[in-house]
């Protein structure tokens, strides 16, 4: 099972936002800079210990 990041940063982002409208802009500022830098540098990000 693998799971895309763009959606879970999209759910996760969400919850954010109901739970503490007033960090709306912190975390829009943040989804965009992660999904840009996805964008840029691929989604083939391996986490390997």
């Amino acid at each position: 099972m693998t799971i895309s990041l763009t959606p879970l940063l999209s759910l996760i982002a969400g919850v954010l936002v109901l739970m503490m409208p007033r960090l709306l802009n912190y975390i829009v500022a943040l989804y965009l800079i992660i999904i840009g830098l996805v964008g840029l540098f691929g989604a083939n990000i391996n986490i390997t210990p």
